[in-house]
C-alpha cells in the first residue's frame, strides 16, 4: 500500500522519524535559552491545536511539525539542570539515544520470544540493579510504569504471601472472607503507597501509622507489636527531607515475627549505590521487597519504575498466568512478574545508562547531586533563609517568614524562569521543596538558581 505520493509506508516512517529526531536534537540544544517553565504566551498558543477531529486526517510530517512548533515551547524544561520540582530526573544521553532507537524497534517484551534482544538486556539491567543497590542475590527486579506501579506490584506479592502463610489462597478464594491483615506504616509514607494499598484491597481502618521524628524518619521505639498478619511499610528517602527510616532497628524484629517489610525507595534507595551515601539506608537490604524509579535519580527517560522482591516465587504467586498462546520455557518471563502483559522495553534504557556510567559513574551521580543539594542549602542558609531540616541526599527544604511569604516566593521564582521549585507542607508549615535530581545540574546551575530565589526577598544581594 502506498502513501499517495509514491512513498511506501516504510519510506514515509523513515522520513518522519528522521525529521522528528532532528527536531528533538534542536529542542535539546536550544533548551538552555528558554525559561524552565513555559511562558504564558506559549501556553496560550496551545489553542492552535485543532479541537475538532478531522475527517481525513493530516500528513504525518505536518503532524510532527505541529507538535514541535506549537508543543515544544509549552513544555517544562526539566532536563537542563535547573528543574527542582517533584523529584523529576533528567535524561542521561545514552538513555535518550536508546529511547529513540526503541521507538523504531517498537518491541513488546511480554515473553522473550517477542524480542530476544530486549529480553536479554532487560535481564542484565534487572540483575545490575540489584547488584548496584546491594540487594540479596535471590532478589528479582522487574521494570514497570513508575514507583506507584512498583509499589502496587510489591504489595500484591506481600498480601498474597502473608495470606499464603496463613493457609489462604487468593488465587483460589479471592479476598472475601480472607484473614484480616494489618498494615503498619510510617506516618510520612508517600501518597502513592497509600494509593497502592487501596488498589491492593487494604482499607484505611487496617493501617496503623507510626510517628516520625523531626527529620521525617520513623521512631523505631514507636513501632507497635508485630505479627504474621502484618505488612510493614518503610521508606528510603522521605519525599520532603531525603531522610530514611532506621531499617536495621526495625526490620530484623519484624521478620522474627513473620511480618513482611516493604520499602518505598522511589529515589532514596539509590543511596545504596554510593559508598559515601549507603550508610543513610543501612539495613535496607534486609527487607522483603522494594520499589524504586529509574527515571528519577538514575536519569532514565520517563517512565521507568522497578519492583524488586527478595524471592521470585512471591511475584509469580500473585501475577503469573497460564495461556497456551504465550507458553514458554524461558526462566524470566516479564508477563509473569508484573501487572502488564504487553509492555515496552523499559529495561533497555536502564541498561543503556548502566553501560554508559558503570558502577563508579552511578555512585558519582548520586554523590554529585547530594553535593549540589548541600550547596543549595548552604547558599540559602547564608542568605538568612530558614533551612527546616538538615539536608539528606538530594532534598532541600526551606521556608520564609510566614506561610504566605513562602507561597509568594515560590510563585515569584516560578515566574522568574531561572529555575523551578515547588511547594509542600512540612509539619504544619508551608515550605519550598528543592529536589536536585538531574544529572546535568552543575555548581553554576545551583548558584544561579540560589540567586534567583534570594532575589525575590533581597533584590540587592542576588546580583
Amino acid at each position: 500500500m502506498g502513501t499517495g505520493d509514491g512513498r511506501s509506508p516504510h519510506e514515509l516512517k523513515s522520513t518522519v522519524v528522521l525529521d522528528a529526531a532532528k527536531r528533538a536534537a534542536r529542542y535539546i540544544a536550544d533548551s538552555h535559552a528558554r525559561p524552565v517553565a513555559p511562558t504564558a504566551a506559549s501556553v496560550a498558543a496551545l489553542d492552535r491545536f485543532s479541537t475538532t477531529l478531522s475527517e481525513r486526517g493530516e500528513d504525518a510530517t505536518g503532524v510532527v511539525e505541529q507538535l514541535d512548533e506549537i508543543g515544544s515551547p509549552a513544555t517544562v524544561v526539566s532536563t537542563r539542570g535547573r528543574y527542582f520540582g517533584y523529584v523529576t530526573g533528567g535524561t542521561d544521553p545514552a538513555a535518550a539515544g536508546a529511547a529513540v532507537l526503541l521507538t523504531a524497534w517498537d518491541q513488546n517484551v511480554a515473553i522473550p520470544a517477542m524480542s530476544p534482544v530486549a529480553a536479554h538486556l532487560d535481564d542484565l539491567a534487572a540483575r545490575w540493579t540489584c547488584e548496584l543497590l546491594g540487594l540479596p542475590a535471590t532478589a528479582v527486579a522487574t521494570f514497570c510504569a513508575g514507583a506507584s506501579i512498583a509499589n502496587l506490584t510489591c504489595l500484591l506479592a506481600a498480601r498474597d504471601s502473608l495470606l499464603h502463610r496463613l493457609g489462604w489462597s487468593v488465587d483460589r478464594d479471592g479476598l472475601a472472607g480472607a484473614p484480616r491483615l494489618r498494615v503498619v506504616a510510617s506516618a510520612e509514607i508517600h501518597v502513592s503507597v497509600r494509593k497502592a494499598l487501596r488498589a491492593a484491597g487494604f482499607g484505611t481502618s487496617q493501617i496503623e501509622y507510626v510517628p516520625v521524628d523531626t527529620q521525617g524518619a520513623v521512631i523505631a521505639s514507636e513501632v507497635p507489636e508485630l505479627n504474621d498478619h502484618t505488612l510493614v511499610l518503610l521508606q528510603a528517602g522521605n519525599v520532603n527531607t531525603g531522610h530514611s527510616d532506621p531499617f536495621r532497628e526495625i526490620i530484623p524484629s519484624a521478620q522474627d515475627r513473620s511480618a513482611w517489610v516493604h520499602v518505598d525507595g522511589a529515589f532514596g534507595l539509590w543511596a545504596a549505590a554510593s559508598p559515601l551515601q549507603r550508610h543513610r539506608v543501612d539495613g535496607v537490604d534486609l527487607a522483603d521487597s522494594w520499589a524504586t524509579d529509574a527515571h528519577k535519580w538514575l536519569n532514565v527517560s520517563y517512565d521507568c519504575g522497578i519492583a524488586i522482591v527478595r524471592d521470585e516465587q512471591h511475584l509469580r504467586r500473585s501475577l503469573a498466568f497460564d495461556a497456551a498462546y504465550v507458553s514458554t520455557d524461558s526462566d524470566r518471563v516479564l508477563a509473569h512478574l508484573g501487572l502488564q502483559m504487553s509492555q515496552r522495553a523499559r529495561g533497555v534504557e536502564a541498561w543503556a545508562v548502566y553501560a554508559h556510567l558503570g558502577r563508579r559513574g552511578v555512585a558519582d551521580l548520586v554523590d554529585r547531586l547530594c553535593q549540589r543539594a548541600q550547596q543549595m542549602a548552604t547558599l540559602l542558609g547564608d542568605a538568612g533563609i530558614e533551612v527546616l531540616v538538615e539536608p539528606a541526599l538530594n532534598q532541600v527544604l526551606v521556608a520564609f517568614e510566614t506561610d504566605e511569604a513562602t507561597d509568594a516566593v515560590i510563585t515569584a521564582v516560578q515566574r522568574d524562569g531561572t529555575c523551578w521549585v515547588g511547594g509542600t507542607n512540612w509539619h504544619g508549615r508551608q515550605a519550598m521543596r528543592i529536589s536536585v535530581c538531574d544529572a546535568s545540574t552543575t555548581a553554576t546551575d545551583i548558584s544561579e538558581s540560589a540567586k534567583a530565589i534570594i532575589r525575590q526577598i533581597q533584590p540587592d544581594r542576588a546580583t
